[in-house]
């Protein structure tokens, strides 16, 4: 039996094919969300980086579901999942991913979140504190935008409103690596250019308006009384080294690591040193619990 409970009799699945690569979706919040549940074992629930999807975390599935219950979601207006033409808010995420789990009978959970995950995981804590059992910061950021930030989302949300989800990958795609990644692994820049062009407008515009309009953090961060791990890119140019030792300060006992050779998306970048601080410390909090 799965460790958080077995699927509930009210889940309404809508598509039950993990293997092949499509997701499983449910009703959630009146949207459709697209997610894999696969392995056994303690939860990890993993949240993507703007804007991409579930399948950031491929590599991440692959080596932690033999130990662990994996669990990847597309959030609303990425991947699988709806996208609907209106506001999103990071608390929204938080609903969306709250009904997933009641869905999925997981009391508590290890979240992990990159970037904008990160953001969405101090949105979980704030409203749902009882599901976390621990918390993953990978290149993300404890404090609010700046008024020269929020006006960078402003803009790119009308650029990709103008032109589509090009505008997001000139704007972005070279600042998501570290400069030898982009120059001399095609294959991994490739792949990174094909998740941001598949994301819907409407969930780009939304995605940019929740991030402009988020909370600090900063202040809760002496509050939060679960085991933290805060992990970062060496080479991150968007939320930099400096940005995560804020964070793992402000936390009391966060741990923190730096990942050599590796920019903002450090879980694609450098799979087996994301994959190996991340599988010691998810270990060490089942040693723990048992």
């Amino acid at each position: 039996m799965r460790e958080g409970g077995l699927d509930g009799p009210e889940t309404k699945l809508l598509r039950n094919d993990i293997t092949s690569g499509s997701a499983v979706k449910i009703q959630a919040n009146g949207i459709t969300l697209g997610y894999n549940d696969r392995g056994e074992g303690p939860p990890l629930v993993f949240l993507h980086a703007f804007p991409l999807n579930r399948t950031m975390w491929a590599q991440q599935e692959e080596a932690l579901s033999s130990r662990f219950r994996v669990i990847t979601i597309d959030l609303r207006g990425h991947g699988e999942s709806d996208a609907p033409a209106w506001r999103y808010s990071l608390e929204q995420y938080a609903a969306d991913v709250k009904e997933l789990l009641d869905h999925l009978g997981v009391a508590k959970s290890v979240f992990v979140g990159l970037s904008m995950g990160g953001y969405l995981e101090f949105a979980l804590y704030r409203q749902f504190p009882q599901l976390v059992r621990g918390l993953v910061f990978a290149d993300t950021r404890a404090e609010a935008d700046k008024p020269e930030q929020r006006k960078w989302r402003f803009d790119l949300a009308q650029r990709t409103a103008a032109v589509g989800p090009s505008a997001v990958i000139d704007d972005m795609l070279s600042k998501l690596l570290s400069s030898k990644a982009y120059e001399r692994q095609p294959a991994l820049v490739e792949r990174v250019k094909s998740i941001q062009a598949a994301a819907p407008v409407q969930g780009i515009i939304g995605d940019l308006m929740a991030m402009a309009e988020r909370p600090d953090s900063t202040g809760l961060l002496d509050s939060i009384a679960v085991p933290v791990l805060v992990i970062v890119g060496e080479d991150d140019v968007l939320t930099p080294p400096a940005d995560a030792e804020r964070i793992a300060r402000g936390i009391r006992g966060a741990r923190l690591v730096t990942i050599p050779g590796a920019g903002h998306l450090s879980n694609m970048e450098q799979p087996a040193l994301f994959n190996r601080a991340l599988e010691e410390f998810a270990a060490g909090l089942s040693a723990a619990k048992g």
